[in-house]
């Protein structure tokens, strides 16, 4: 079978860089086209000299080379993905790594990314997929909208719990902690002399816009809202997250209990993995992995227990799971070009 061409705008970017480091990997992908604005005419080494390949330098996007490939990527900021989708052919795909189609009301859009969608009618056609938790049949949907790094590291341990009606919902505690590369490039000039790389700050408390995320996808997987507390932090490390989330359980619940209903729900799902009971987790468990270990732990009240979430953050929070997403919409081997 002839290759799917591909398109990656935002190809200069942390995501994009580690988008690129994937799908050369690929058996069934070529990449035609590395977009950018203020890199045109620039090389990929230049902003990551790891990859090796030979590769075309940086142009603008057009619609042109849109209509020359099948698959468009897109890891720049937000509000982007949405002008590219009004460019979009009948035989396109757009694979959108930012939050432009994330959430399923536009007006919540603007009430959280505080700008205006511009493809309002664009979002019928498109699906957030966070894919071990969904049971759509993808071919109908030219969107693929990917999900953040924090709630995926989120939503993969709570909602089976929440299915299962085991855990309390009333006041559930998260508090993740991610590498500065969530920030992306522009992190280095915002924090200069602000001791990026020794210190540890939290951001964002009750209004960071994957609040919003998290909330539309525990109701609907729980038909009722959820009570949370979020509170992101930016740590001194490059990549990975690490989510600690504070549940308080039903009568009669136990860990064991939480940790039989996990397994039995990810069983055969490459990517997550369900920990022994009190494992204490590292990021350095999963980064360079597509995968989520999930750790239940037991508190010092017996009503309650403790999770860890590990995941990369670039890969399983951003690329990785973008390109697991493009194997599920075309049938591709789910695992394809993913390490």
């Amino acid at each position: 079978m002839s290759k799917m061409n591909v398109l990656i705008a935002g190809a200069t970017g942390y995501l994009g860089n580690e988008l690129i480091k994937i799908l050369v990997n690929h058996k069934k992908i070529k990449i035609k086209y590395l977009c950018g604005n203020s890199s045109v005419g620039k090389k990929i080494t230049d902003f990551d000299k790891s990859i090796k390949y030979r590769l075309p330098k940086i142009t603008r996007i057009t619609k042109s080379k849109i209509n020359e490939c099948e698959i468009i990527f897109s890891a720049l900021p937000n509000g982007e993905a949405q002008i590219i989708s009004n460019k979009l052919n009948n035989n396109n795909v757009l694979i959108d790594l930012s939050g432009d189609f994330r959430l399923k009301n536009f007006s919540d859009y603007l009430k959280w990314y505080k700008q205006k969608h511009k493809a309002i009618n664009k979002i019928k056609n498109s699906i957030y997929l966070l894919p071990e938790l969904s049971k759509f049949k993808l071919n109908k949907y030219q969107i693929i909208s990917c999900p953040g790094c924090y709630p995926t590291s989120i939503l993969l341990p709570i909602v089976p719990l929440i299915k299962n009606k085991l855990i309390k919902t009333d006041n559930i505690i998260i508090d993740s902690k991610s590498g500065y590369s969530g920030a992306g490039r522009g992190v280095h000039k915002k924090f200069k002399n602000k001791n990026l790389y020794e210190s540890l700050s939290a951001y964002g408390i009750s209004l960071h816009r994957h609040n919003s995320e998290i909330l539309q996808e525990m109701k609907l997987h729980s038909n009722k809202n959820i009570k949370f507390t979020f509170t992101p932090h930016l740590t001194p490390m490059f990549r990975g997250i690490l989510s600690t989330i504070y549940i308080d359980l039903k009568k009669n619940i136990n860990q064991n209990m939480i940790i039989n209903v996990l397994r039995r729900f990810y069983k055969g799902k490459t990517f997550i993995k369900i920990a022994n009971k009190d494992t204490l987790l590292s990021t350095n468990n999963v980064i360079g992995t597509n995968k989520c270990i999930i750790s239940v732990c037991r508190s010092k009240y017996k009503d309650k227990i403790i999770i860890l979430s590990a995941i990369d953050n670039l890969i399983k929070g951003g690329s990785g799971q973008a390109v697991q997403n493009m194997n599920l919409r075309f049938g591709f081997n789910e695992r394809e070009g993913i390490q």
